[in-house]
C-alpha cells in the first residue's frame, strides 16, 4: 500500500467520550423513527447550516447579546445534523463509507473556520485565542485522519471529550457570557471565552502531541526496520 492509496472506510470507530453511550442510544432511536423522505445528505447539510449559522450569530453578538441565545439553538441543530447523518445511513444499511467520511469531515472543517471567525468578530474572545483554537482543532483533525488511514481506527473523541461535549461547553459558555462576559480570577477580569479558549488550546495541543507520539510508536513497532 502506498501513500497515494485512497482513504478507505475506518475499520473501527473509537468513541469514548462522557456522553457517547447515551448519545448512541438516542441517535439510533431517532434514526429508526425518522421519516422516510429524510436522507443522510440532508442531515449533513443541516449540520453544516447549523455551524455556519452559529458563526453568524456570534458575529452579530456585538449588535445585541440575544444572538448568543440563538447561537445555542444553532449549535443544537449542528449536533442533530452532524451526529445523525451517519447513524441514519447505518440503520438503513445505505452506507457510502468513503463518500460519507469525506463529506462529513470537509463540512466540519469549513464549519469550524466559520465558527471561530464568528467568535473572533463577537468580541467575546481575542483573535489570537480563536486562531489558536482553530489551529488546535485542525491539528487534531489532521492527526485523526492520518491515524484512520494508517491504523484503521477513527477517533471521534480525545479522552472524555468529543464533539458533543464541546458543543455543550459552548452552549454553557454562551449562556454564561450572555450575562457575564468576563470572569474574576486572581484579581483580574479576563473575558470568559479567552480563559476557556486558552484552556482549550493547551488541551488540544497536548492531546495532539501525546497522540502523535503514541501512534508513531505503534507504527514503528508494527513496521520494524529489517
Amino acid at each position: 500500500m502506498t501513500s497515494t492509496t485512497l482513504l478507505k472506510a475506518p475499520e473501527r470507530r473509537v468513541h469514548a467520550s462522557l456522553t457517547a453511550s447515551a448519545e448512541k442510544r438516542l441517535l439510533e432511536h431517532l434514526a429508526r423513527h425518522a421519516p422516510a423522505w429524510l436522507t443522510s445528505d440532508q442531515l449533513t447539510a443541516l449540520g453544516l447550516f447549523g455551524q455556519l449559522a452559529a458563526g453568524l450569530c456570534y458575529a452579530l453578538t456585538p449588535f445585541h447579546r440575544n444572538w448568543l441565545l440563538l447561537c445555542c439553538a444553532m449549535l443544537a441543530i449542528n449536533w442533530l445534523g452532524d451526529s445523525l447523518d451517519g447513524t441514519l445511513a447505518r440503520v438503513r444499511h445505505k452506507q457510502r463509507p468513503r463518500y460519507g467520511f469525506y463529506l462529513d469531515h470537509i463540512c466540519d472543517l469549513f464549519g469550524s473556520i466559520a465558527l471561530m471567525a464568528g467568535i473572533a468578530l463577537s468580541g467575546l474572545a481575542h483573535g489570537w485565542v480563536c486562531a489558536g483554537l482553530l489551529a488546535g482543532f485542525l491539528l487534531l483533525a489532521g492527526e485523526s485522519f492520518l491515524a484512520t488511514h494508517t491504523l484503521g481506527r477513527f477517533h471521534l473523541s480525545q479522552g472524555p471529550f468529543g464533539p458533543t461535549e464541546l458543543r455543550l461547553l459552548m452552549i454553557a459558555g454562551n449562556l454564561t457570557a450572555w450575562e457575564h462576559p468576563r470572569v474574576a480570577i486572581l484579581g483580574h477580569r479576563p473575558l470568559l471565552y479567552d480563559l476557556g479558549g486558552t484552556i482549550g488550546i493547551a488541551f488540544m495541543f497536548s492531546a495532539a502531541i501525546l497522540t502523535a507520539i503514541r501512534h508513531a510508536a505503534q507504527l514503528a513497532h508494527e513496521e520494524p526496520l529489517p
